[in-house]
């Protein structure tokens, strides 16, 4: 691996290498060979970071919001000079198409530029009426543990807001696309963030995870992931009362209602669930379908998903690249196997393409019984289950019948049916007519299973605050 690219730890100010020289490999998910490494950090490593983080933690915090928002918003304009090579950097990592990995990096920077904008005013004192009010001030420090398949806007909407709201931070980046941890602390670096606020590190997980949680230096945990990793660090993190902010697992349902407009659902579906090959946490997963309009969408879906071009990821022409690893072919192996077996019906794709890299064709499976993994597991892959419904209140029972409630989608124009979806679908968000990412202003988080707290928005900067009630203050200033 010695003519293959580096990536290497930031701390305290320093690019540097691992304490034990150590690295792991980083494959192209469409060639499945090494061409880059990353640098592995060590349990000295570990201390350093922390170190540093608590040594800058007193210096940043007291720095005027309207200060760190500044610095916020020079990274995201370095960054955005910077997407054309990120985006190809990340599109080799991860296997999203230029074209995703363009709008991924995109977004980033309106995150990192909205909570630049906004640091002064979220750092105000808020007045709760006479004598009375809320001093926001920084938790301390962050310990942020980002994923590969959205690392460029995850990393912002964790990086930002803690930094916005005074909070050095400690960034675990993904092993699997760590160019996109470099590009961003790059950026901050040269936007003039100071040395020890913002720390990078890689390597093991589980052991990075437990030492960093295991040091009282550090205040809040911020993860997005699954479900069962996030159940772990939640439990180290109760050792020392961190805060935690958890983006977990999630299993979206679409209602497609009789009404719908289907020349606008199916390429709406189409489109949200296969970005990333469907390896997005949001994505729609389970589809029902009013039974007057059940035949005729899935004719016409399936139909829709034999178009998308697979292939590779730096093709202008291609539409979904391969899955970002081996663990997810095998995931979606295992998933359509067992529905199969259980009775189910592969409408289209279900097996693994006959060619060099992780591809594994959009597939639409119906006739799933209700005790099919697939129903109960984050598919997280290019997977579609699509099921009729007589009654709403049919639809509703089955869009809620797992154990998660992330994001949940449906189409119909009847007042009385959105206002009678929206109240009755258990989950953070959901949506109306259309499929779509979440902006930098708006709040974004899970109910059951998908986690807790907020990212985005304002709550997404109080997720780092001490909310500080003050009582008896003739003035404040």
């Amino acid at each position: 691996m010695s003519d293959t690219k580096s990536h290497e730890l930031f701390i305290n100010g320093k690019w540097r290498a691992g304490g034990s020289r150590a690295t792991l490999p980083v494959i192209n998910p469409a060639t499945e060979k090494v061409f880059a490494s990353v640098a592995s950090a060590t349990v000295s490593d570990l201390d350093e970071a922390l170190a540093s983080a608590e040594w800058s933690r007193k210096a940043w915090s007291s720095r005027p919001a309207k200060k760190r928002g500044e610095i916020l918003v020079a990274a995201a304009r370095i960054l955005a000079t910077k997407i054309e090579a990120a985006a190809r950097d990340l599109s080799a990592e991860q296997g999203k198409t230029i074209a995703e990995a363009t709008g991924e990096y995109t977004r980033a920077v309106e995150t990192l530029e909205w909570n630049g904008r906004h640091a002064e005013e979220l750092s105000a004192p808020i007045p709760m009426g006479p004598n009375r009010m809320i001093v926001p001030e920084p938790l301390g420090v962050v310990a942020a543990f980002t994923p590969w398949n959205y690392p460029a806007v995850l990393i912002a909407r964790k990086l930002a807001p803690a930094l916005a709201a005074g909070c050095p931070v400690i960034l675990k980046g993904a092993e699997e696309t760590p160019s996109v941890a470099v590009h961003i602390v790059k950026s901050l670096r040269q936007a003039g963030i100071p040395e020890g606020v913002v720390n990078l590190v890689f390597g093991v997980p589980v052991h990075i995870s437990r030492h960093l949680l295991s040091s009282p230096i550090v205040k809040v945990l911020t993860f997005t992931g699954s479900t069962a990793v996030g159940k772990q660090l939640a439990a180290l993190a109760a050792k020392n009362l961190q805060r935690c902010i958890l983006e977990l697992g999630g299993h979206s349902p679409v209602i497609v209602c009789k009404d719908a407009d289907l020349t606008k659902a199916i390429p709406a579906i189409s489109e949200y669930k296969f970005e990333c090959a469907g390896q997005s946490c949001n994505a729609p997963s389970r589809i029902l379908v009013a039974r007057p309009l059940y035949g005729e969408f899935l004719s016409r879906m399936t139909e829709a998903v034999r178009k998308i071009k697979i292939g590779q990821p730096d093709d202008p022409a291609t539409e979904m690249g391969p899955m970002a690893n081996a663990r997810r072919i095998e995931a979606m192996r295992c998933l359509t196997k067992d529905a199969f077996d259980r009775g189910a019906r592969i409408e289209t794709g279900g097996t693994r393409l006959d060619r060099p890299g992780f591809y594994w064709p959009p597939t639409i499976l119906t006739g799933v019984p209700k005790d099919a993994r697939v129903l109960h597991e984050e598919p997280f892959g290019p997977i579609l289950t699509v099921a009729p419904f007589d009654t709403i209140e049919e639809a509703v029972e089955e869009a809620n019948a797992t154990d998660y409630g992330l994001a949940a989608y449906f189409f119909t124009d009847a007042a009385d049916t959105q206002r009678k979806l929206t109240n009755s679908l258990s989950a953070g968000a959901v949506s109306v007519n259309y499929l779509k990412g979440v902006s930098a202003d708006a709040p974004y988080g899970g109910v059951k299973q998908s986690g807790y707290g907020y990212e985005g928005g304002e709550q997404g900067v109080r997720s780092f605050q001490i909310l500080k009630m003050v009582n008896g203050l003739s003035s404040f200033g």
